[in-house]
């Protein structure tokens, strides 16, 4: 892996690119670790992201100068398979270190910090990996809700913070919920309806970018196209039906 050929300095320095990449990473990616050898103590590092979109992955790899081979691999407890590139430079690995990407991050994973003027592309890459959005009906009446999910509680604790900062809103409520399937993972989920959803994809979109999920950002297109002229502020059930998990105290 680490002789093919990839811009061993995507990760130094920011970019929207680089920003989405990250934040993609940060839902569908890790860093791994192997040993070159048994008896010593020297460790190789490499990128994993999985994602199971492969138009999606060409146009990462496209985005890094990667010429590593997209693998097909199943997908985890799910039933299916998944997408994967592997990248094993080290300058890449290290840059993502340094950035707060660590090995075994699930739980571990702290802040990352992402300058404002690249937030929103960060946002767009998590959003695609670790995020959802999709229209229901309560009541007959049409709404659209929107989330964002992670193990780490430090993380989602301080994305909450900066993401609703720059929408110019209050902090969301940190939900937890326990994955009973495979092994028990606690998550923690924050969730945006109705006009924060709009505010949302306005921020994530706004820039023209060229890196994001068509089928996530076609739910939001098609909230726009919808007619709502019973639409009525003070009384739009916006939350009606929905049971809320528990809350975490931040």
């Amino acid at each position: 892996m680490q002789g093919l050929p990839v811009n061993k300095n995507f990760f130094s320095s920011w970019n929207s690119e680089m920003s989405y990449i990250l934040g993609f990473i940060v839902a569908d990616g890790c860093i791994g670790v192997k040993r070159i050898r048994k008896k010593d103590k020297t460790k190789q590092y490499f990128l994993d992201i999985t994602s199971k979109d492969i138009e999606h992955l060409k146009n990462i790899k496209k985005a890094m100068s990667a010429r590593q081979k997209i693998l097909l691999k199943q997908s985890g407890y799910e039933k299916g398979y998944a997408y994967r590139i592997q990248i094993g430079h080290q300058k890449i690995c290290r840059d993502l270190i340094e950035l707060g990407i660590i090995p075994r991050k699930t739980y571990n994973l702290g802040s990352i910090e992402v300058p404002d003027k690249y937030f929103s592309d960060f946002v767009r890459g998590f959003f695609d990996g670790d995020g959802t959005v999709y229209i229901y009906t309560v009541n007959k009446t049409l709404q659209i809700k929107a989330g964002f999910v992670s193990s780490s509680l430090s993380f989602i604790t301080r994305f909450n913070q900066q993401l609703c900062e720059n929408l110019n809103f209050p902090k969301k409520a940190i939900h937890q919920t326990i994955d009973k399937r495979g092994k028990k993972m606690v998550q923690y989920s924050i969730c945006f309806y109705i006009d924060d959803c709009e505010k949302l994809a306005k921020f994530m979109y706004g820039n023209n970018p060229t890196l994001f999920l068509p089928r996530k950002r076609r739910v939001f297109e098609r909230w726009v196209s919808i007619n709502r002229r019973h639409y009525i502020r003070q009384n739009y059930p916006s939350k009606i039906g929905w049971h809320l998990n528990q809350k975490v105290p931040v």
